[in-house]
């Protein structure tokens, strides 16, 4: 989400590829909506978020090397797992002061209230791909 070279990368990945490895992905592209609502875990502004399409992905994939072997939008499980995220908690669990949040931020609430908006509203979308060096 946060590389802007993403033909580079690709083809950087697979010139490390042994002949027929296999590369799994867990991104987030671009949605049908925008703009994208900031900060989010990888951008605190737009400058620095570069989420392409998932047209933009298959296609920089393809010329990169790599043949597609599966492809499955995850948005709906991630917008229920973000839904599950504010259901209230038994009050017996105590917060953890080890978390994400600590290496994120203190913005990290806001920035993952933000993604969960962005799926919910179609601006962003959670893929996991796995492609296969050709």
């Amino acid at each position: 989400m946060n590389i802007t070279d993403k033909d580079r990368f690709y083809a950087n990945i697979r010139r490390v590829l042994k002949p027929a490895g296999r590369l799994a992905i867990y991104d987030v592209v671009a949605g049908d909506v925008e703009p994208l609502i900031f900060p989010v875990p990888w951008a605190r502004q737009p400058e620095i978020s570069f989420v392409i399409t998932t047209d933009m992905m298959r296609d920089v994939l393809a010329k990169a090397g790599f043949e597609e072997i599966s492809w499955a939008d995850k948005t709906d499980a991630a917008i229920a797992w973000f839904a599950d995220q504010k259901a209230p908690q038994p009050s017996a669990v105590a917060a953890s002061p080890l978390g994400i949040h600590v290496v994120m931020g203190a913005e990290f609430l806001e920035m993952a209230a933000n993604l969960g908006r962005n799926l919910r509203e179609k601006r962003a979308r959670l893929i996991q791909v796995i492609v296969r060096r050709v």
